[in-house]
């Protein structure tokens, strides 16, 4: 058990698990994980770290795209965006790059979730660990993480 699967346990919201073998490439692990499960790429979501006018955030984006920072900043009412630091984001969610799920993260972070997640109404993200991917109704993942619905990929 992560620590994302005892939320959604605990929040009474059904989703599925899906392990895969992970390869030894430390890049690009949500399109390894669209490629090893078979999932189109734009229904697997990449959880991303960002620094918004000093304050922590959470970006979900596909891994067909990228994320965009004024977009993103936009969104959270922010001025300034960066991507957080690696090793600060596994400190923050208490999990390891690549493992970086939108669920049972340390602390509630703010959390946005890019708009193409709504034309699924299953989407895929991290489990918590590197080679395991959890599928979530979109609704649940926006009404668990009170995420915020915006275009946030480039």
């Amino acid at each position: 058990m992560t620590p994302a699967i005892n939320e959604l346990e605990q929040a009474g919201v059904p989703f599925s698990l899906h392990e895969y073998e992970r390869g030894e490439s430390l890049h690009d692990f949500g399109v390894e994980a669209a490629d090893k499960l078979g999932f189109a790429p734009d229904q697997v979501f990449k959880t991303l770290i960002v620094t918004a006018d000093g304050r922590h955030a959470v970006a979900i984006v596909p891994v067909s795209g990228k994320l965009a920072l004024k977009a993103v900043g936009k969104a959270l009412g922010a001025k300034r965006v960066d991507m957080c630091d690696p090793v600060e984001a596994e400190r923050i969610t208490g999990y390891v790059r690549g493992g970086i799920s939108p669920f049972g993260q340390k602390k509630r972070l703010s959390t946005v979730l890019d708009e193409m997640a709504t034309l699924f109404e299953t989407i895929y993200v991290s489990g918590g660990k590197r080679g395991l991917d959890i599928g979530v109704a979109t609704s649940d993942l926006v009404h668990v993480l009170n995420a915020t619905v915006a275009d946030i990929a480039a």
